[in-house]
């Protein structure tokens, strides 16, 4: 039997390096590790997903994004045929939003930001990762590589403005009960891990390589 391909894609501003501790059983998985890429003058999100999608060389591979990544993902999914859409820490759609995301859409509070600020590393990752993470920032520096202006203002402003109000029923959702970017309370049909935060991909990757195998391969 050949082995199920599993591409993963991270979250806002974040590296690759937020897999390192994701490990698949060789005999039957292998991973491929997606990067963002600077979006191109007025790129909508899906045209940014089509083009992201291009570069899966597989057929019916297993998509998994974290976070804004997990939206991405579900938007991919339009573009090619996939075995399972799995999103970790993330929103099926915008109506799983926190109220200050919705009330950022309605205000156009988000346009406000100064993108400077998020040039911050710390700053960015209050941002990104949430408010619990630790003050470390030589993990900053290692997982939010990307901190270009230009993507931080379309990635924010894509977030906000998504507009899926449909749930994707295939989509398998995993999430934290301690997530404090998308609280699991405007959360519906996912699987909970106990205490996971919003970067639980960093801290619960024990959680994830015990039972991302059989989630891929269950047939429900």
């Amino acid at each position: 039997m050949s082995k199920i391909p599993v591409y993963l894609m991270p979250g806002l501003a974040a590296s690759t390096s937020i897999f390192e501790r994701i490990k698949l059983p060789e005999a039957d998985f292998e991973i491929y590790l997606l990067e963002w890429e600077i979006p191109l003058d007025n790129e909508t999100l899906l045209d940014y997903a089509k083009r992201i999608a291009a570069k899966i060389k597989h057929p019916d591979p297993v998509l998994i994004g974290v976070s804004f990544g997990g939206i991405l993902v579900q938007e991919m999914a339009r573009f090619i045929q996939a075995k399972k859409v799995i999103i970790i820490s993330s929103v099926k759609s915008n109506l799983e939003f926190p109220r200050r995301f919705k009330l950022a859409k309605t205000t156009k509070a988000y346009k406000l930001i100064p993108m400077s600020l998020l040039m911050n590393l710390e700053n960015l990752a209050k941002f990104s990762f949430g408010e619990t993470i630790n003050k470390r920032l030589e993990l900053y520096e290692k997982f939010l590589s990307v901190r270009d202006i230009r993507y931080l203002q379309w990635s924010v402003e894509q977030v906000i403005l998504w507009d899926r109000t449909v749930v994707d029923k295939n989509v398998i959702h995993i999430h934290g009960d301690a997530d404090d970017v998308f609280p699991i309370k405007y959360i519906k049909d996912c699987i909970v891990v106990k205490g996971g935060t919003h970067i639980m991909i960093l801290n619960k990757y024990k959680w994830l390589n015990e039972n991302l195998p059989e989630i891929i391969l269950r047939t429900k």
